[in-house]
């Protein structure tokens, strides 16, 4: 091989290698990126279903989904197999929120949505620490923030006494916006001029169990 032919192979190896490795980041990320709403999405979902098994008895709660439209929260009623632990209740009715409604409205939560922790302290703050894909697919405004907040915090307070206000982090950290709009450096507290004045709707009964056999 000549010497000109060897410098040529000294210059081109390099660039197949670094073009070969940066064509196998992208497909990855491409194929990560993809993936990973329907991971989350699927994450979601197994979690509520195990804490459904590992509640107590059925209760019915009441869920605030927004309503763009009306600029207000619209109630739904839900049966939930109410966890034992607060902290567990808590995270139950945000899956819940994150799952969405059913009667039409408006989710509140990105569906890929990840509750990473929930902590719940003596005085009733209750710390909902979400994943950075939380702060994905809102309506651009404060309006629009404002809603995503209270349906979390009304929903919260309307079923658990025990929580007084609700203070939101992201990756673990507090932030200063849910999206460039709503303040999120302290605690919320329920606020029921949000809520729509109509009654929620009920979900549909149940079969009562018969009689129990000896």
């Amino acid at each position: 091989m000549s010497g000109r032919a060897k410098i040529l192979v000294l210059v081109i190896l390099p660039v197949l290698v670094a073009g070969s490795l940066y064509l196998r980041s992208l497909v990855s990320r491409v194929f990560f990126e993809r993936r990973q709403p329907a991971e989350s999405t699927e994450r979601t979902r197994l979690s509520q279903e195990a804490l459904q098994t590992a509640g107590g008895p059925t209760r019915t709660v009441t869920l605030y989904f927004p309503s763009y439209s009306a600029g207000k929260l619209q109630p739904e009623a839900r049966e939930l197999a109410i966890a034992p632990r607060p902290v567990d209740r808590i995270r139950q009715i945000v899956l819940a929120l994150i799952e969405g409604p059913k009667q039409g409205q408006t989710r509140a939560l990105s569906p890929s949505a990840d509750v990473r922790a929930v902590f719940l302290t003596q005085d009733g703050t209750a710390y909902l620490d979400f994943s950075s894909s939380a702060v994905a697919d809102f309506n651009p405004g404060i309006e629009s923030e404002t809603l995503a907040i209270y349906s979390v915090v009304d929903s919260l307070a309307a079923n658990l006494p025990e929580v007084k206000r609700v203070q939101f982090l992201v990756q673990g950290q507090e932030v200063d916006t849910l999206d460039g709009h709503a303040d999120l450096t302290a605690p919320y507290a329920p606020d029921q001029s949000w809520i729509a004045s109509v009654a929620p709707a009920a979900p549909a009964a149940q079969p009562e169990a018969g009689p129990a056999q000896n």
